[in-house]
């Protein structure tokens, strides 16, 4: 099946819309996470639509088992439990299923979202998964009138993320690791756990019996990710205690210098116009002006580039001062042109994805 077309089985009743403002906890939720989910709220809260319901993407793992009950608990009656269900490993039944009894026992809605989430030929599986998650859970979301999909990913997986961007080059972008908030299609997506140990929460629930499920392919040294998880993190942690929380505060200083390029980048394209002008380009800096191209790039297309490719845009900026210089760039999945004064962008047509072959991907949500 299409992944942008899940399909729901609710378990539950569609829970009743009810205000913002959190409700007394259960006492059986975990004090650590309902305390994360307030300070969320009061950070982030005031931005999403009042009087709707909220999505908790539960895959039945500790982590979002631990988030379930707490948002359950703090916003009783109003909490959707969104599973997806990848399709790529004998145990996603069984995932499944147990999702589904848990959300059934606490009287959380619950909505099973089957995708395909096959890799196309050359696509990474862990990318292709990911895509098909969030498509799946964006759809869900704006199919129930949610305000909001909140994840569990915690400190962590907050390192592991910076840790991975670096082990690619990444720019601030990617330094920043996963925001508290993001919109994707059209949805907001909330992670109110990234300053908690997963390994807490782990040990919460194993305290009070609350069953969860461990995903196989999370040991599988085959994804990059997993050998981060399983042979960088034991020997850093070790050396530094600490490193959870100190890559998370280099992840939100990178976040603060992307915020400011990001307001110049702005300032710069309100001067530059939509498509930006050649002649304004080159009046700035070569760091300058591809940062502002970056920016638009990414919020007017969804595109981004390669280091090697944004190279060759300063180059022929620079190079292009008469009318006969074209301009035809590969960058993303399309092309940089030149349209008399102005650098326009030029999408690719999507190529229908193959079928690939079905392979299990780590961290299901």
């Amino acid at each position: 099946m299409p992944a942008s077309m899940p399909t729901g089985v609710s378990t539950t009743p569609r829970p009743a819309a009810a205000e913002p403002d959190p409700r007394p906890a259960d006492p059986t939720a975990d004090p650590a996470v309902l305390a994360a989910l307030d300070a969320w709220w009061r950070r982030h809260g005031a931005a999403l639509p009042s009087g709707a319901g909220l999505g908790v993407a539960f895959s039945g793992g500790a982590d979002s088992t631990s988030l379930l009950l707490a948002a359950a608990a703090r916003w009783p009656g109003r909490v959707h439990a969104l599973h997806v269900h990848h399709g790529l490993q004998a145990a996603a039944d069984a995932f499944e299923a147990h999702a589904a009894a848990t959300a059934a026992r606490w009287g959380v809605a619950f909505a099973a979202l089957r995708v395909d989430a096959r890799p196309a030929p050359g696509d990474s599986p862990e990318d292709a998964a990911r895509r098909a998650r969030y498509r799946a859970l964006a759809d869900a979301a704006r199919a129930r009138g949610l305000a909001a999909v909140l994840l569990g990913h915690h400190a962590q997986d907050q390192a592991e993320t910076l840790l991975l961007a670096l082990t690619r080059g990444a720019g601030l972008p990617g330094l920043a690791g996963m925001p508290e908030r993001r919109r994707i299609h059209g949805v907001w997506f909330g992670r109110p756990l990234l300053a908690l140990d997963g390994d807490a929460l782990r040990r919460w629930l194993d305290g009070q019996g609350i069953a969860w499920v461990s995903d196989p392919t999370n040991a599988d040294p085959a994804y990059t990710r997993n050998r981060i998880r399983l042979q960088v993190i034991p020997a850093l942690a070790q050396a530094f205690p600490a490193y959870a929380a100190t890559l998370a505060r280099s992840a939100r200083h990178a976040a603060s210098a992307q915020r400011l390029l990001d307001e110049l980048a702005a300032e710069d394209l309100a001067r530059l116009g939509d498509p930006p002008a050649l002649a304004g380009l080159r009046a700035l800096s070569p760091e300058r002006a591809i940062n502002a191209l970056r920016h638009w790039l990414r919020q007017r297309h969804g595109a981004s580039g390669t280091e090697a490719q944004w190279q060759e845009v300063a180059r022929q900026i620079a190079a292009a001062r008469t009318r006969g210089h074209a301009i035809r760039l590969r960058v993303g999945a399309g092309y940089l042109l030149r349209a008399g004064p102005v650098l326009d962008y030029r999408a690719d047509v999507a190529a229908p994805a193959g079928p690939g072959a079905g392979q299990a991907v780590p961290r299901p949500l």
